[in-house]
Order: structure tokens, then sequence, then C-alpha cells
């Protein structure tokens, strides 16, 4: 894991949209190096159009955005950054095992002839071991259920071995098994130095995976520590009245995960249908260079 003098993330005035949609307004923020930071919002919220804005798919319509001192798509190439999409589209008729899925994440390693070099195959194996997929490196992707797919994706980006990863609804619709391990490896990636940013808008277990949470909501509402951030004033800002607080609940990946399919670890929040609870269907585009950047979701769907 490479390592730089500049700031992993820093936005600055950030205004960014669609034709005919201002998804975000004057958002700045700051990410920093060994911490987990939490990016929290409804839907509509402009989470999307930030992340499309952090890979470089996105340009601003005014501010900048840096990563590690760059410009977006030049940090991509110089494998700055790695990204795990909320949905990943699957050919699950194409033979393509586990393990040349996270073989790709070593594609920025290996040169324009892509030669597979000792290196590139422990980096694979230790990707693999991390997060409980050595078992099944040999199955096809599509064979693999819902948690263990996003498994083989978070292992994609621990095997490019970038200093900043971004990744947009890990838990959603994973079991118990694979939060509690994506958790762990999140924190392993923050005890070792890297910054780490997690769009979500489920909120049970922040407090314990996050060192820092942003509400967003088209514009940046509050940051900083979850305990200072995640106020029931400062939640009805970021979600709307519809909020209704449940009873706070210590998340403990080991023993309350969320079932197959949830989409949430047992809701400390609910939302009512006018807030909504799932994105819209995700496009993406071919991958461009760093592995596992693929176009997030249009934004000028999900603030529709």
């Amino acid at each position: 894991m490479s390592k730089t003098a500049a700031d992993p993330v820093r936005v600055e005035s950030l205004t960014a949209g669609y034709p005919g949609v201002t998804a975000l307004e004057d958002v700045s923020l700051q990410l920093n190096r060994g911490r987990i930071t939490a990016l929290l919002g409804a839907n509509g919220s402009g989470k999307s159009t930030l992340f499309a804005a952090l890979l470089g798919l996105r340009p601003p319509l005014r501010g900048t955005v840096r990563i590690f001192g760059q410009p977006p798509a030049r940090a991509r190439r110089a494998n700055q950054v790695s990204y795990v999409p909320q949905h990943e589209q699957v050919d699950t008729s194409f033979p393509l095992t586990v393990e040349q899925v996270v073989m790709m994440g070593r594609y920025s390693h290996m040169g324009f002839l892509r030669r597979i070099r000792q290196t590139d195959r422990r980096a694979v194996d230790h990707a693999l071991e991390r997060t409980g997929l050595i078992s099944l490196r040999r199955r096809s992707i599509g064979e693999l259920s819902g948690g263990q797919r996003k498994r083989a994706f978070v292992a994609r980006a621990l095997a490019q071995d970038a200093p900043l990863m971004l990744l947009d609804e890990p838990f959603a619709g994973v079991d118990r098994t694979s939060e509690s391990l994506i958790i762990e490896v999140l924190h392993t990636l923050r005890d070792a130095g890297a910054a780490v940013l997690i769009s979500t808008h489920h909120l049970e277990g922040v407090e314990q995976l996050a060192d820092e949470v942003v509400l967003l909501h088209r514009r940046v509402l509050a940051s900083g520590p979850p305990s200072q951030v995640l106020t029931e004033q400062q939640l009805a800002r970021a979600f709307g009245s519809a909020l209704t607080p449940a009873p706070a609940a210590r998340h403990d990946p080991a023993s309350s995960g969320i079932a197959p399919g949830d989409g949430a670890s047992g809701a400390v929040t609910r939302l009512s249908p006018e807030v909504g609870t799932s994105g819209a269907p995700s496009r993406h585009s071919p991958d461009d260079g760093a592995s596992g950047v693929h176009q997030p979701p249009d934004e000028a769907e999900e603030v529709r």
C-alpha cells in the first residue's frame, strides 16, 4: 500500500449533478488516513453522485475533488483508490471463478501484458483468506450466495492494495457471516493506515463500525464522531420527519447480523415509505483500468 503526503480525499465547495438536476451543492469534506468514514443519507441525498465525483466519473460543475492531491481519474490510474460497488453485473453463464475475479484486482500492478507474478498470487491468496473464501476459490462466481459474492468483490479490492477504499452499501442484502467478515476486513485496513469511505442509509452499528460520520442531504449537514453526529435532531434533518427513532442496539457482528436478503442488520431506525430504503437499480460502465471501478447509479434517477 503506497503512501503519499496529501489527504486521501479533499473535496472543496463541490456542486455536481446531471442535466436539469443539481444533486450536490457546495459540499466540502476531508478523509484522513487510518479512519473509517460512514457517509449517511436517504436515497436521493447525493451519495451516488459524490461517489461518482470521487471516482472521476462525474465532473464537478463547481468546486474541486482531489484524491491524494491528484484529480480522481489520475489517482485511479496510479492505483490510489479501489471501489466496491453496491451491485455488480455478473454474467453467471460465463465460467469465471472466484479466484479469477479477485485476480482482477491485480491488473493495475501487472502492466500491459497482464502477466501474473508470484506477488500477485500471494496478494490474491491473502485477500481470499481474509474474506473467508479460500475454500471457494475454484467455484464459479455465479454459484455464490449474495453475501459470498459481496465478499469476493471486497477481496478484489483488497488485492488491489490501494490506500483508499470506497464501498457503496456493502452490507445490503448480505448474511451475518459476510457482514462480520467485511467489518473485520475494514477494521484491519483502517489499523494498517488506509482510508475507508462507506456509503449507507442504514444506521445500526455505525458507531461501532465508523470513526467518523458524514450526514449528507445534497449538502453536508454534519460531520464528526458518531456520538456527536447521530443525534435525533441531526438524523431528522438528513432523513426527514418520517424518521422514527427506535431503541439503540449495540452492534455485534457475531450475534446480531442481518438475515440474508434483509439489507440491514435489524433497524435502529424505521423509515416510512416516503423515505424509502432501497436505491435505484445500478447501471455500470465497463472497467476502465481500476479494478472494480464501475459507473455508480445515475443520481438523476435516484432523486426523482
